[in-house]
């Protein structure tokens, strides 16, 4: 909890100084009254004396309490600006280094687990802070400065008090001892309940269509049956503190009166009146201190679990991204589209054999070369080496002549348009997800617009796109639910085409297109995009045999390269994909 500290802003820490400032004047305020109460006994005891004396200190004990209102609303004011502040500073935090990570960075944390770090986490770090801080900070100063207080007022009830503390220590710790494993155990359990929630809306589909949704079901009970049992068993663990701090309590004041008793009972007149101010001066300071330790017994309640979150949100902040900035901006003049891999070596994080080995090639501008492979061959791998989504393990990847790992990242991403695999949408319209990303900032509405139109054109996606309600404006719904496999890959394509990239990388991005659709698209891209390198990776032979260069893959090695012709004839594995897609008529051609 304290290394998370690290990240409160300068504003924020002048405020946490101001919230002390505060809470430490409030705890001088609170320990005056009991003086004023004593003065109020002493005159009532005392023959002769004034109401007017009486009324005198009645109104000092009135303003102080006042002052001790307006410091305690200061002090929550102050602390919850500084929660919220802060929270909303870790949320954006995290959010920029889940952004800088790579698929390695990545793999150290599922999905629900990063949600909840970003969110639950987030909340239990601001709470602790507007709630658990101030008691924090007020608990100690008032348990110390009370026991100062009553220090010299009488040795029998002083050793009360201690015996009470002692006793307060040890239960406390105990119950610490017990619960702190349990409230790391509950926050796994919330991502994984997090986790199996996201599966189930996710893949509803799929459970629909297996009828599992009472093996969906199970599974969601059983997750929810783990988490509810730890929260009952820490809940009723710290269910026992407040009982156990008002018992302690009530026992402490039994004591102190019948401490007090014994002592006015065997002392002289004068003592009497003495010693009856003390015990009513020690009974509300006796009081400070057990409710000091109430307030502590409270922090106990927030602390484990804020604790637990703050570790968990310092985990995503501490990874250090294994793909860094270069210094380069820039390829070398005249390079400009340029892509070639030399001695290229790939592995992924954890596995015992490369999916990558020493691939060669190289693909000038204007250029398009094709990847085709068996499934698992590294295809997708080697096209995600270019834009940096993970760095190779060996050899060297050139964008116009650079090193991809000299590059600063964005630099080297805006040569790119990417299409992926799984075609996605942003919750938005059609012209927002195509003029997505950075390059859409600084153009004005009008051209914005020609150039989404341009764009959609060339991925064929004009004539669906017109026949919706508002055209480019109709609403895309999250993850693209309201528009087709078809539409959404031609949208990510329009997407990529928007950029004007140098390059464009299209991993296995025409599947869900028919042959028809397919040949006008790559038609239109030729022309349409003349100029731009392109990189394909494709199951199809049709959607790959006009181009410049074909590269096939094999177990990460790379088999065979040359055009269509030429590997039709040089490339056994080559052919072997071709006779199983192509009539003999057509490989004749």
């Amino acid at each position: 909890m304290i290394r998370i500290c690290r990240y409160l802003s300068k504003s924020e820490v002048g405020q946490l100084f101001l919230v002390i400032a505060f809470i430490v004047t409030q705890v001088w305020l609170d320990l005056k009254l009991p003086d004023y109460m004593a003065d109020i006994t002493r005159q009532v005891e005392t023959p002769g004396s004034q109401m007017s004396e009486i009324w005198q200190a009645g109104g000092k004990m009135l303003l102080v309490s006042f002052l001790s209102l307006a410091c305690a609303v200061l002090t929550s004011y102050f602390a919850v600006r500084v929660a919220s502040s802060f929270s909303q500073h870790l949320r954006s935090l995290e959010f920029a280094k889940v952004e800088s990570f790579s698929t390695a960075e990545l793999g150290q944390f599922s999905t629900a687990s990063l949600i909840t770090r970003s969110t639950n986490d987030v909340t239990q770090v601001q709470m602790f802070i507007t709630m658990g801080l101030v008691m924090l900070v007020k608990a100690p100063i008032m348990a110390v400065w009370a026991v100062c207080k009553i220090a010299g007022k009488g040795f029998e009830w002083t050793m009360a008090t201690g015996i009470a503390v002692v006793i307060l220590l040890v239960i406390v710790g105990l119950l610490m001892a017990f619960v702190m494993p349990k409230f790391k155990r509950m926050q796994a359990l919330t991502d994984n309940i997090n986790q199996v929630a996201r599966e189930n809306l996710t893949g509803l589909r799929v459970v629909r269509a297996y009828n599992a949704e009472n093996y969906q079901e199970s599974k969601f009970t059983k997750a929810n049956d783990e988490l509810t049992g730890t929260q009952l068993s820490t809940t009723r663990a710290m269910g026992l503190m407040m009982p156990v701090m008002n018992t302690i309590m009530n026992g402490l004041m039994l004591a102190v009166y019948w401490i007090g008793a014994y002592l006015i009972n065997a002392a002289g007149f004068q003592d009497r009146i003495t010693l009856f101010g003390n015990m009513v001066v020690f009974s509300s300071y006796a009081v400070q201190v057990i409710m000091s330790f109430l307030l502590m017994s409270m922090v106990f309640v927030l602390w484990p679990r804020a604790d637990v979150s703050a570790h968990r949100i310092m985990e995503v902040l501490d990874t250090k991204p294994s793909i860094t900035d270069g210094s380069e901006r820039s390829g070398k003049p005249g390079s400009e589209g340029q892509v070639a891999f030399h001695d290229v070596s790939f592995t992924y994080p954890g596995a015992s054999a490369p999916i990558l080995e020493h691939v060669d090639f190289s693909v000038d501008k204007g250029q398009t070369i094709a990847f085709i492979g068996s499934t698992g061959s590294g295809k997708s791998t080697l096209i995600n080496l270019v834009p940096r989504f993970a760095d190779v393990s060996g050899g060297e990847v050139m964008v116009d002549g650079v090193d991809v790992r000299n590059y600063e990242v964005k630099a080297l991403r805006d040569k790119i348009g990417y299409v992926p695999q799984q075609s996605f949408m942003f919750r938005g319209t059609v012209e927002s997800n195509v003029a997505y990303g950075d390059q859409a900032e600084g153009v004005n509405d009008a051209e914005k617009l020609e150039r989404v139109k341009e764009a959609v054109g060339v991925a064929q996606a004009e004539e669906f796109v017109s026949g919706m309600p508002d055209t480019y404006h109709s609403d895309i719904s999250q993850g693209g639910s309201n528009v087709s496999g078809g539409q959404k890959q031609r949208l990510s394509i329009a997407r990529a085409v928007w950029r004007k990239p140098e390059i464009l990388i299209f991993d296995d991005s025409f599947s869900a297109l028919d042959f028809k659709t397919d040949r006008e698209v790559r038609d239109a891209l030729k022309t349409q995009m003349k100029g731009t390198t392109m990189m394909i990776v494709a199951q199809r032979i049709g959607t790959i045999m006009d181009a410049d260069q074909i590269v096939v893959l094999d177990q990460g090695r790379v088999v065979g390269k040359g055009t269509h012709q030429e590997l039709l004839k040089t490339c056994e594995v080559y052919q072997q994909i071709a006779k199983s897609q192509l009539t003999e008529k057509e490989l004749a051609a």
